[in-house]
């Protein structure tokens, strides 16, 4: 396994930004099997609201669990940004969904087929992975999210006093968010409505997670939908212990094969 540290200028945020990224490392033998031309699986993998692209690999295990399969993983950093086109601020979504794609399949052997395309990430990257799918079902066949805060139409109706402002510079109030593309909600009834390509879900949250309620109401408005969408819950707070187990049930989860298979 490699193991890349990017440093870039976003032309979508005229700021210097950076991803880390995983690169299965192939032997003689594995580089004959597959092929001068292969391009790995990849999984976007997002950070919570107070980490930055280097969280995965300095709180769990991830390099270790990844070793042997055949996938990439990148984990670009978005700073405070919910993974949003700011209302007061950088635009964000576009720097996700467009830009970060676009260097990484230039740059490394990454697939561009949906199929071998996926996204998942814990709290506000949980938001941010089933966001990516939601609005992008045509690029992305699977999306997990760890503990992710998935109502924010609750949380910006009902805030937290210390947030009020930052939710405002990111979301623009709750007649800004609501029915938009911000508002999960409304993302995944839509898409379960369409005939269009439906990534699959895979929720997860721990019961002692401040997050817990705010993860059944979205689980409660997704199971009638019949939507293909698996939820777990379990013992678990809002830590790394509980994701550094729960990412491993998501790679197990995701249509990986190992390097040698």
């Amino acid at each position: 396994m490699a193991f890349i540290q990017c440093n870039f200028f976003s032309e979508t945020l005229q700021l210097g930004m950076s991803m880390n990224l995983l690169l299965p490392r192939l032997t003689q033998a594995q580089r004959d099997k597959l092929g001068p031309n292969h391009r790995f699986p990849v999984l976007y993998l997002l950070h919570g609201m107070s980490d930055d692209h280097t969280a995965w690999t300095r709180y769990t295990s991830l390099e270790r669990y990844t070793r042997y399969l055949n996938l990439a993983v990148i984990m670009p950093a978005v700073h405070r940004s919910f993974y949003a086109d700011m209302h007061q601020g950088g635009r964000y979504w576009t720097f996700i969904s467009e830009e970060i794609p676009a260097l990484a399949q230039a740059t490394f052997p990454i697939s561009t087929e949906r199929e071998e395309t996926f996204v998942a990430g814990l709290s506000m990257g949980g938001y941010g992975a089933f966001k990516l799918a939601l609005r992008q079902p045509q690029r992305f066949s699977y999306a997990a999210s760890l503990s992710g805060a998935l109502d924010m139409t609750h949380r910006v109706a009902n805030p937290d006093p210390t947030r009020i402002e930052e939710n405002f510079r990111i979301f623009g109030g709750y007649d800004n968010l609501i029915g938009s593309g911000n508002d999960l909600m409304h993302l995944v009834t839509q898409v379960s409505a369409s005939a269009g390509p439906k990534p699959a879900l895979y929720q997860c949250c721990g019961s002692e997670d401040f997050l817990y309620d705010n993860n059944l109401r979205f689980r409660d408005h997704v199971q009638p939908l019949g939507y293909d969408f698996t939820y777990e819950e379990g013992p678990g707070e809002h830590e790394w212990g509980y994701w550094d187990q729960q990412i491993q049930r998501v790679l197990a989860w995701l249509p990986v094969r190992g390097i040698d298979d």
